[in-house]
């Protein structure tokens, strides 16, 4: 029986379409880049992004370019919202609308350090406790619960009280108890990483303790870490809102979104837009963090949709 020999001429050169070539050979899409395009495909999501690029951007221009201070007085007094007043005036003849944008900088940034101060704590409180296990991880732990236990707001009011009012004293109230539900994300996180066999081979070869949680622990729980972070701005933002309307807020002059609504519920019957216009900052930003906050939670671990 012979055999048929091929020869090179025997083959057609088949030309492949530019068009083609994604179907054969699709290009791969790294993890953030999957990220991004899930995040974005959810529009509330988009448009809580897209509101608090805005309400970041009037904060930080609007009090450069207002013809008004936060604190200079108009001589218009608790009037409506006019073509020169566009929030109206307050009590002293302040403008709203600077005030307004004034006190979104105090409250977001109170609600990012506290956010900040929570990462750090909580995110190295949680590592180190998974990582350690035995003894170790059942103390630590002891002591989150403990500080669980405790009431929140009443923790931060009875520190205000102490440390008196201001920036330094919120933000150091807010963080006290802040950071457990961190640490305890990351120490879940950490359980379920720990033996996975890219962790046991880094240990195998010598890696310590630091190295392991820098290195590979930390960096494949950046998905929950994230996710926390977005989240706890804005209840750190409600929070600081809620104690400064009672009173327990930055001193005057400046003023918070919360210390603003305060001085507008006394005058709620007479002049309305005092009121409105930073409860409803306060909401907006609310709804905005945690509308990202829920695009970036199905972006980046579907599992944390359970």
């Amino acid at each position: 029986m012979s055999q048929e020999v091929l020869n090179a001429q025997d083959f057609e050169i088949v030309g492949i379409k530019e068009d083609q070539i994604d179907v054969l050979s699709p290009k791969t899409i790294s993890f953030w880049g999957q990220v991004a395009r899930t995040f974005f495909k959810n529009k509330l999501a988009v448009f809580g992004l897209l509101t608090l690029i805005v309400i970041a951007l009037m904060a930080i221009f609007v009090p450069l370019l207002s013809p008004y201070s936060f604190a200079e007085q108009t001589g218009n007094f608790n009037t409506p919202p006019t073509a020169s007043n566009w929030f109206g005036t307050d009590n002293l003849s302040r403008d709203i609308f600077v005030r307004i944008w004034v006190g979104a900088r105090i409250s977001l940034f109170i609600g990012l350090a506290a956010a900040l101060i929570d990462l750090v704590i909580g995110a190295s409180w949680g590592a180190i406790s998974g990582v350690l296990g035995g003894r170790v991880d059942s103390i630590m732990m002891r002591i989150a619960d403990i500080l669980t236990a405790i009431p929140y707001l009443l923790v931060v009011v009875m520190l205000l009280v102490v440390m008196d009012n201001g920036l330094l004293p919120m933000i150091v109230a807010l963080s006290i108890t802040g950071w457990v539900r961190m640490a305890r994300i990351v120490r879940g996180e950490v359980l379920s990483i720990k033996n996975q066999e890219y962790v046991l081979a880094a240990r195998t070869l010598g890696a310590d303790t630091k190295h392991l949680i820098l290195r590979h622990l930390l960096p494949n729980a950046m998905g929950s870490i994230i996710v926390t972070m977005t989240l706890s701005i804005p209840s750190a933002i409600f929070t600081e809102s809620f104690l400064s309307y009672l009173g327990l807020g930055v001193t005057p002059p400046m003023a918070s979104w919360g210390t603003m609504a305060s001085e507008g519920n006394e005058a709620i019957m007479t002049a309305p837009w005092r009121l409105f216009f930073p409860a409803l900052l306060i909401s907006l930003t609310i709804f905005a963090f945690n509308a990202v906050g829920d695009g970036l939670r199905d972006a980046l671990d579907p599992k944390l949709r359970k």
